[in-house]
């Protein structure tokens, strides 16, 4: 249901989203994230934007050319879209979609912005290759781990997160800036 305060709800059953197979255990890895909990979130995206209604059956790695999945995860710390400079590079440069970042990766970009923010710093996209290394999860999620023989670079980014791999929802592409270039699947160029 559309209402003024929020974003736009759409079915649209042709393009709907498929898996990709990649889960490893896809029962445990469906869409939990509904549609009032999405409308708190509209505020994070420009007006216009539209959402694809609250499907059970749809997991973290499905693809669509009409549909694009965001994780729940980078606008529960913060981040609006379209997402900063940085963090834009970051994923056009790895081809990873943005569902495919775990929890911690996000909090290390989402702390890398605004420290560039808030000091007006110049740091970029191959210094972050020298804080960190790109290394997978299982399945097909990554994350940031430090290079040796340094410290953690940023603390307390790896907090236990519960259920976030199910807390994801869907955007139709051409109604966010950029959806038309985002990743339709994962193709991640490590």
């Amino acid at each position: 249901m559309v209402t003024p305060s929020s974003p736009n709800k759409s079915q649209d059953i042709n393009g709907s989203p498929q898996s990709q197979n990649l889960l490893k255990n896809p029962s445990t890895e469906l869409c939990r994230f509904t549609d009032p909990e999405i409308d708190r979130l509209y505020t994070c995206f420009t007006q216009g934007t539209t959402f694809r209604s609250f499907d059970s059956s749809t997991k973290s790695d499905s693809i669509s050319p009409i549909w694009v999945c965001f994780p729940t995860i980078p606008f529960q710390i913060g981040y609006t879209y379209p997402f900063p400079d940085l963090t834009q590079r970051f994923f056009t440069l790895t081809g990873m979609c943005y569902s495919q970042a775990m929890p911690m990766l996000w909090r290390v970009l989402y702390t890398i912005e605004q420290i560039i923010s808030d000091e007006g710093l110049d740091f970029n996209i191959s210094e972050l290759s020298h804080l960190y290394s790109l290394v997978s999860h299982g399945s097909h999620w990554f994350l940031f781990k430090a290079k040796p023989p340094q410290p953690l670079p940023i603390l307390k980014t790896t907090k236990n997160d519960t259920s976030w791999k199910n807390q994801f929802f869907f955007m139709r592409r051409d109604s966010i800036p950029s959806g038309d270039s985002l990743p339709k699947k994962v193709d991640f160029k490590g």
